[in-house]
């Protein structure tokens, strides 16, 4: 639920505010608290428990398609690498069978996740799977979502805002 510095209940707030701005309905979003699934950049989530939450959320709404993280986590967070462990561990063949593909988002090192547009040619020439470069209109969306996270906009997300990669550019390989 986001509630490393209890602020669990703002941050589900946030969270609302960015997905209906995205589009996506309150009744479509889906926040587990669970007190063995702390949020905390420097704990590993139980991969088996992880596992049932992520298999029953795709079997109950008939998902084809899960984009997670990789085995870097982006930025390194526990949490996010302990969903891609989560994936790999049991559900990959699972998924298969019930038609569900998996797409794990690209941890790039720290130079090119902050060269943003920048990094576009170097993504072309580097394997993958799919690319999705956002035009101006939808950066510019996805900026005023994750400007609804107030209680997370510290200074270094400012920058992320500014100048990551990620804002504008995703590669993403399947797993």
């Amino acid at each position: 639920s986001g509630n490393y510095y209890n602020q669990g209940e703002i941050r589900k707030k946030e969270l609302e505010q960015s997905c209906s701005l995205l589009g996506i309905p309150a009744c479509d979003v889906t926040v587990i608290d669970h007190r063995e699934l702390p949020d905390d950049p420097a704990v590993e989530w139980d991969t088996r428990l992880l596992a049932t939450f992520v298999l029953k959320h795709v079997e109950a709404n008939n998902i084809n398609l899960v984009v997670t993280f990789d085995a870097g986590g982006v930025s390194g967070h526990a949490n996010h690498v302990s969903l891609y462990t989560a994936l790999r561990y049991k559900l990959f063949n699972l998924f298969l069978s019930l038609g569900c593909h998996v797409l794990m988002l690209q941890s790039v090192n720290l130079f090119r996740k902050y060269i943003s547009i920048l990094d576009v040619p170097i993504s072309y020439l580097l394997p993958g799977d799919a690319l999705f470069i956002l035009t101006e209109e939808e950066t510019e969306q996805a900026k005023r979502a994750m400007q609804c996270h107030g209680s997370q906009l510290v200074w270094f997300r400012h920058i992320y805002l500014l100048f990551s990669r990620y804002m504008v550019i995703n590669s993403l390989q399947l797993l």
